[in-house]
């Protein structure tokens, strides 16, 4: 690996705004690299009071070969309203981060292929972005995109290419309108079996609905009519799932304090944390694995 940045979302947008472009002719040809690897780190692994670090994406971007350029988005990493942002503006500051990263390097080297990596709520942004690209909305052409890894999806659908152990359900912000579009078949996701982020029952409506409540926080009225489907999607299940006296037994006193059990248990199980040594088969992990395929794009 060339070189390893660290990059400040909103300094990434400055740069595009203003126009900068560092070098001409031969010599910008010269500081391309063959491949461009944008990461985002998860929920509290960055931040903006915080040194930037790459934290469970270290495995995936250590190592690669010399002719690829890695960098890193900070952004607020925050979950809940009282740490500043709320889930929703979070993960915006992300996704408006890691475009103004691949508009900049596909302007200014355009032989440069783009791989997109993220881990938890940066997957979730990585994969809003891909969804963006591949459908034809993005900044970037889809075919400039040689892979996207996502590792603990919020958003992971069932029809998504998925390495490793098949994980039950789907993300617990629900599965991606229109999906990955014309880069779906260079989209990869990796969700640990009992990681209740990535892998929500169908059936337990009560997660799939504050899932939602999360990714529509900070909503943008442009997209009111992707959340009408996202929700419509929940109804749907929920009613061939028996309407709602199944959400109302969902909520009773007993089924509240089993869910406060279920989550106690998640947490102390660390299945979201364990990426690093977690056997998607042939000997390796899902971080070494993801390493692996990124740097055979090179």
């Amino acid at each position: 690996m060339r070189l390893k940045r660290v990059v400040a979302a909103v300094g990434a947008s400055v740069s595009i705004a203003s126009g900068l472009v560092i070098g001409s002719g031969s010599a910008v040809a010269d500081s391309c690299p063959s491949l461009y690897v944008v990461a985002i780190p998860g929920t509290w692994e960055t931040g903006h009071d915080k040194t930037p670090q790459p934290g469970m994406l270290a495995g995936v971007t250590r190592g690669l070969p010399s002719s690829v350029d890695v960098d890193y988005v900070t952004y607020a990493a925050t979950a809940f309203p009282w740490e500043g942002d709320v889930y929703g503006a979070s993960k915006k500051e992300a996704t408006d981060g890691a475009r103004g990263l691949v508009t900049a390097m596909a302007q200014r080297c355009g032989a440069t292929q783009i791989a997109l990596v993220g881990y938890s709520q940066g997957a979730d942004a990585a994969g809003d972005l891909a969804a963006e690209i591949g459908t034809g909305v993005g900044t970037v052409r889809p075919e400039r995109i040689s892979g996207v890894g996502l590792i603990s999806d919020p958003r992971r659908s069932p029809t998504d290419i998925q390495i490793g152990p098949p994980a039950p359900g789907a993300g617990a912000g629900g599965a991606r309108v229109g999906g990955f579009g014309f880069v779906s078949d260079r989209t990869r996701t990796i969700c640990a079996v009992d990681d209740l982020y990535c892998a929500t029952a169908t059936e337990d409506f009560v997660t799939r609905f504050a899932g939602f409540l999360a990714q529509s926080s900070d909503a943008n009225p442009a997209n009111i009519w992707r959340y009408q489907l996202e929700a419509g999607a929940i109804i749907n299940d929920l009613m061939s799932h028996g309407g709602m006296p199944a959400l109302g037994s969902q909520l009773t006193d007993a089924a509240n304090e089993q869910r406060a059990k279920d989550l106690e248990r998640f947490y102390r199980s660390q299945a979201h944390t364990v990426y690093g040594s977690y056997n998607v088969g042939g000997g390796q992990t899902a971080t070494s694995w993801m390493r692996n395929w990124i740097a055979g794009m090179a």
